[in-house]
Order: structure tokens, then sequence, then C-alpha cells
């Protein structure tokens, strides 16, 4: 028999009802609202960042990712408290499309502030100006003026900084006339085009001064028509209506501002070149440095099997054997060994000579074993060279490339010829790991076999270092090896 509570029990359930019903609805409205950007960033403890596979931009590194748009957006990141998560994509219309269907929150690949409207999307604050230039070969016309391009076949990349400059440029001095074999193309990249004009196909093009650094490299005969008045501008693609995303970018680049160009130098700057040996400066360094460490390298050599001329041909071209010795990126030590490298060769302290030595035989022990079995020596240990430093995937780019041109990829001369194609974004842009700067391997091999060739020519073995080397007192340099080994090992 029921209660007389029993209709209140109904008229309770039938109100919570109601609110269930109400909850939900206001539960669903809320979820299917999208979060602002900056939200969804910190929730997912990600920030996803679309850029390119380029010099300017991003590469995967011997030792790890690499570029200037790579380590601003790796430092923005830890701003934020977020790990970094990269898309690469290889045209301007796929990075906008990225960011605008929220797949990436930013795109930073070396893009420069152009007139093309994006409703979309915004530029985000200007970080560097990079100069403009009108590039050339000595051996074609070399104009010194806008005018000097009417007759010339001018080719510039489409909706780019470089062709609105030029636009810019020739709408003044020409009163709108355009030069008469002027292009937009939209296929090419602005490393492609300076390849073009070292061949001959087209007279002249438009490059920033960080393009044409690295242009020379492998083309250094390009050369400065003139200057364009206009500069590039260097941005990132943001979100247009993100107010709080933007805000935090202008922020984290106001406050990076006083640091910014001496940071990012290292990655603009045209690379050091790699001496082409140096003779008289390697000489000098035989008699004055290599005694201190010329036990060293022998003990490493009798550990691995490994000349120890070639240990420390390598040494050399690393760090002038220096064990205080730091590159621009942070790699240290002897043999200049990535701190992930070097724990696993069982280096403790990089800046040790003695762990730094061998550890850096080992590995490269551990590159040329990886390198195959029917390559006779002495391209085997060119290649392990190479590998050491550029990384085995390049190398393997490289000789892949090699192949496509109609070459061995088995014969060092042949895969030497195709390293440099690792920097042209017509080439890299179709291999497995993408760009690299093969022209420094290239150097690098060169200048260590031109090393082992003097050291094999003045220590052929240890009593003959003093016949061949008379100012090298062996038998002191051995006591001063050994003691300064001591001090290594009691630091």
């Amino acid at each position: 028999m029921p209660t007389a509570t029993a209709p209140w029990r109904h008229v309770v359930l039938s109100v919570m009802r109601v609110l269930a019903g109400l909850l939900a609805t206001f539960l669903l409205g809320t979820c299917s609202e999208t979060p602002p950007v900056l939200e969804q960033i910190q929730l997912q403890g990600e920030l996803r960042v679309a850029t390119r596979n380029s010099p300017i931009a991003y590469w995967q590194g011997v030792n790890g990712p690499d570029g200037p748009e790579y380590a601003l957006a790796e430092r923005f990141a830890r701003a934020l408290g977020v790990r970094l998560k990269l898309t690469v994509l290889n045209t301007p219309d796929k990075l906008a499309a990225e960011v605008k269907s929220n797949r990436a929150h930013l795109a930073a690949a070396g893009l420069a502030i152009s007139p093309r409207p994006e409703k979309q999307l915004v530029w985000g604050p200007s970080y560097m100006d990079a100069r403009q230039y009108v590039i050339v070969r000595p051996q074609g016309p070399r104009p010194r003026r806008i005018s000097g391009l009417r007759t010339l076949r001018v080719e510039v990349v489409a909706g780019s900084a470089q062709a609105a400059a030029l636009r810019k440029a020739v709408g003044i001095a020409l009163q709108g006339a355009r030069p008469a074999r002027w292009k937009e193309s939209t296929d090419v990249y602005v490393l492609d085009l300076l390849d073009r004009v070292s061949t001959g196909k087209i007279d002249a093009t438009v490059a920033n001064e960080h393009e044409y650094q690295l242009a020379r490299n492998f083309h250094p005969e390009l050369t400065i028509a003139f200057e364009l008045r206009e500069k590039a501008h260097l941005a990132w693609w943001l979100p247009r209506y993100e107010p709080a995303l933007i805000a935090r970018v202008e922020a984290f680049f106001k406050a990076l501002a006083p640091e910014l160009p001496q940071w990012l130098a290292p990655h603009y700057a045209d690379p050091e070149r790699l001496d082409y040996v140096g003779a008289r400066n390697f000489i000098g360094h035989v008699d004055e440095r290599l005694p201190l460490y010329r036990v060293i390298f022998q003990q490493a050599g009798t550990a691995t099997g490994l000349d120890w001329r070639l240990i420390a041909a390598i040494g050399y071209q690393e760090s002038k054997w220096d064990p205080a010795a730091v590159s621009k990126t942070g790699v240290r030590g002897m043999m200049m060994l990535q701190e992930d490298t070097a724990s696993r060769m069982g280096v403790k302290d990089r800046g040790d000579a003695q762990q730094s030595i061998l550890g850096g035989a080992r590995y490269f022990l551990e590159v040329r074993s990886m390198i195959p079995a029917r390559i006779p020596e002495p391209d085997r240990t060119w290649f392990a060279l190479a590998a050491y430093n550029i990384g085995f995937g390049h190398l393997e780019d490289a000789r892949v490339l090699a192949q496509q041109h109609g070459r061995s990829a088995d014969r060092w001369l042949d895969v030497r010829a195709a390293l440099p194609l690792l920097a042209t974004e017509s080439s890299f842009l179709n291999t497995k790991y993408g760009y690299a700067r093969g022209y420094e391997t290239v150097r690098f091999v060169d200048n260590v076999r031109a090393y082992l060739d003097i050291l094999e020519w003045v220590a052929p073995d240890p009593q003959a270092l003093a016949e061949a080397s008379p100012a090298i007192d062996t038998s002191g340099a051995i006591r001063r090896s050994e003691r300064s080994a001591g001090r290594q090992k009691t630091r």
C-alpha cells in the first residue's frame, strides 16, 4: 500500500529528470564550442607547428632536429611549458591550410611577410629583416640596376616576398613595365632558382641574404648584381581570430628581442668553411699539440683495431686537437661527440681527452659497420667518414641520388658528387631524411683524408716519427702525453 509521501517522490523524480536534461544540454553546448587555441595548447600539453624542410627553417641534423625555425619554435614551446610537435610540409599553401584547419597552431617556416592576403591568417611580429639581392652568375649578363633586367630571363617564386620586392622596384623604376621574360613560378623554391642561375638556364633571380649565403656553398660562382630597396621581414603565420595566442607570440618575441640576433646568428650565418688542409697550421699543430695526445690516439687505435692516425685526423678536423673545444651547437670535446652519442659510447666526460678519443673511435667503428660489406677499401672508410659527419640516413639519401643521376651508389667519388644535392630543394624534398649540408660533409671527408696523408708521411710508425719530423721529441712527447692523460683522469 503506498505511503502518504509517494506523490512527493514522483514530483522530486520529475524535477530531477528536468534538471538532468538541462545540465546535459548545457554540457553538450559547452563541449561543442572549440576553446581558444592557446587554451587548447595548454590543455593538450602540445604546441603543433607547421614547418618546412629547409636550411632556413628545419632539418634533421646528425645531432637531432636543427634549423632556426625549429630553435625558435622549441623555445616558444618551452616558454608555454608544453612539448613541441612538428608537421613538415612543402609549400606555403599547405602550411596555410594546416593552420586554417587547426591541425597546426602556427606556421614557422622561414616565411617572409608578403602582401598576399589570407582571410583566416595573420602575420606575427617580424623577428628578423633580411636584405634582398638580384643574383646572377659572372659568366652571364650582370646588370647594375633594375633597368638592366628588361632583356634578361628573370624568374622568382610566385607570391613570395622576393616577387613583391621585385615588382615594387620595377614599378618604381620602369613605370610598371615588367622585364620581357620575368616569370613567377609556383612549383619552385629559391634554392632551385639559384641553381638555375648557376647553370645558365635563367639569367637572374631574387634571393634574401641567407638563401644566397647558403647557395654559395655549392654554387660559389653566384654573385650579387645589386640590392633591392625592399627588405624581407621574417615572421610566423598565426590564426587571425586568436588574440590570446597572438599576444603570447608578440610577448615572446619582445622578450627575446635583445638576444635574438646573436642567438640566431649561427643558424643564418655562412657555415664555417672547413679548410682545405691549411698545411702550415696543421704541421705546426703536429709539432705542438699531437705529442700531448699521440699515445692516447695510439691506445684508442689498439682498442678498436683502427689506424690511430685516422682517429687523430678525425680529431684534428673536429677540434684542432683541443679537448675543451665547443661547437656553436653545444657539441663538445676532442671528437665533438653529441651528448647522446657520447653516453652510448661510454663517455661520461666529453671534455676528457682520453674518453672523447676512445668514444669517437668506437663511434666511427659503429658507423663503419653499417656500410655495406660489398664496398671495398678505401671507399668504405670514406663512406664511414661521411656518415660520421652527416649521419647514416643522409648518406643513404646521397647514395640514392647518385643512382638517380646514373652513378654508382657504392663508389665514393660518385656519392661525393651527389652529397651537395642534399642542400638543393629540388633534390632533398624527394629524399627520405630531407635537407642536409652535404657540401660540408664533402669538405669534412676531404680534409680528414688530407690530414691522414700528412700523418702517414710524418708518423708512419712510433719509431719513424722522430726520423720523419726531427723537430718532434718523441720520447718527451710520450712523457708529456702520459702526464696530460693523468691530469685528465684525475680532474
